[in-house]
C-alpha cells in the first residue's frame, strides 16, 4: 500500500532511497548507517558543517564512489548492480565547474551532447535550447574563460541537462556567487521542479535550503542529525514564543495573570509566551486569553531560523529528542 500525506493523497515514490549508507577512509568514519528518502519531483537539501560527508553522500548515489555497506536506490534502479541505468538517470553539478574555459559555451554544449551519443543534429538542438532556457545564447560563441561566475553556474547545469535527467545533485551550486546570480540559480532549480525534476542539494547557505527544500537533513558526525521540512526543524530548538501587544493596559494585565510563563514588558505592554510554533499551541495561548476576556491587538509567532537549528544540531547535542517532528531523527538519537 502506498504512503499517504496528510490530505489523503499518495505520496510521489522515492526518487532516491538509502538505507544503511556507510562508508570509512582508514580509521576515519563519514558515513555511518544513513537514511534517506527523498520523493520525486522534490528538492532535499542536505546540511552539514565542513567534513561533514556531504559531498561523500553525493559520490556515492550518483555512483562515483562505492559506499563500504549498505543499499541504494537511484530512479528504481538499485546502485550496485544497475549503475549503469543510474548514470543514465541523473546529472551532477559538482563544487567545482565542469565547464572548459577554453572552448565556447556552445562547444562545451556540444561536447556534452557527444558524450551522451545524442545525433549532431539533435545535439545542436538541445545545446541551441538550453542556452536560450539559460538566457547565454548572446554568449554563446565566446570562451568560456570569458564568463561571470554566474554564467559558469548556469552554463554547468544546462551541460548537465544535456541528457535530461530525471534526478540532479547538485552539490553547493551557488558557493562563490553574487546575491544576484544566487537568487538567479535559485529561479532556475525552482523551475527544473516545477518540470518535474528531482534535486538532491547540498549547500552552507541555510538561507538557501529554506527558500528551496521540501525537506531538509542535517548530517553531523557522519549520521542524520535531524530530517522535517524546514518549518519542523525549526521547532526542534527553544526560543520559539508568540508575541502579544497590547493597547489596553486592563487587558495586558489581565493575559499577564492567564499567562504566567510568558515574559512581560510592561513598558510596551507586550508579552512572549513560549511556543514550538505548531497551530496546537498558538490554540492553547488564544483559548487562555478568550477565557480571561483579553484581546491582544497584534500577534506574532516567532521561531528560531535554521541558523538556529544548525548550531543546536551540530553544536549542542543536549537538544531534547521529544522535540523532534514526527518521523525526524533527534540528535540523541544517533549519537553513538
Amino acid at each position: 500500500m502506498p504512503a499517504s500525506r496528510e490530505d489523503g493523497g499518495p505520496l510521489p515514490a522515492p526518487a532516491i532511497a538509502a538505507n544503511g549508507l556507510r562508508k570509512s577512509y582508514g580509521d576515519k568514519t563519514v558515513l555511518d548507517g544513513v537514511d534517506l528518502a527523498v520523493p520525486s519531483g522534490t528538492v532535499f537539501a542536505l546540511l552539514g558543517p565542513n567534513g561533514a560527508g556531504k559531498t561523500t553522500a553525493v559520490k556515492i548515489l550518483s555512483t562515483l564512489v562505492r559506499p563500504d555497506a549498505g543499499r541504494v536506490g537511484v530512479g528504481g534502479h538499485d546502485l550496485a548492480t544497475q549503475p549503469q541505468l543510474v548514470r543514465a538517470a541523473i546529472g551532477v553539478t559538482g563544487q567545482f565547474s565542469a565547464v572548459d574555459g577554453l572552448i565556447t559555451g556552445t562547444e562545451n554544449m556540444l561536447l556534452m551532447a557527444d558524450l551522451h551519443h545524442l545525433p549532431k543534429a539533435e545535439g545542436r538542438r538541445v545545446a541551441a535550447e538550453l542556452l536560450a532556457r539559460f538566457d547565454l545564447t548572446e554568449a554563446a560563441g565566446k570562451p568560456a574563460s570569458t564568463y561571470s561566475g554566474g554564467m559558469k553556474r548556469r552554463l554547468d547545469i544546462a551541460m548537465t541537462l544535456v541528457g535530461n535527467p530525471r534526478i540532479i545533485f547538485l552539490d553547493e551550486p551557488t558557493t562563490g556567487l553574487d546575491p544576484r546570480s544566487r537568487h538567479g540559480m535559485w529561479q532556475i532549480i525552482r523551475e527544473l521542479v516545477a518540470d518535474g525534476t528531482t534535486v538532491f542539494l547540498t549547500t552552507q547557505y541555510l538561507e538557501e535550503a529554506d527558500e528551496l527544500a521540501d525537506r531538509i537533513a542535517v548530517l553531523h558526525n557522519g549520521v542524520i542529525a535531524a530530517e522535517g521540512t524546514a518549518e519542523e526543524l525549526k521547532r526542534l530548538v527553544p526560543g520559539g514564543h508568540v508575541r502579544l501587544r497590547f493597547t489596553d493596559p486592563a487587558a495586558y494585565r489581565a493575559a499577564a495573570r492567564a499567562l504566567p510563563e510568558a515574559a512581560r514588558d510592561d513598558d510596551a505592554l507586550t508579552l512572549a509566551a513560549p511556543s514550538d510554533g505548531s497551530q496546537r499551541a498558538l490554540r492553547s495561548v488564544l483559548d487562555r486569553l478568550d477565557a480571561a476576556g483579553a484581546e491582544a491587538d497584534e500577534l506574532t509567532v516567532h521561531t528560531p531560523d535554521l541558523d538556529d537549528v544548525f548550531f543546536a544540531l551540530t553544536g549542542n547535542p543536549a537538544v531534547p529528542a521529544r522535540t523532534a517532528p514526527a518521523g525526524a531523527a533527534s540528535v540523541e538519537e544517533n549519537a553513538r
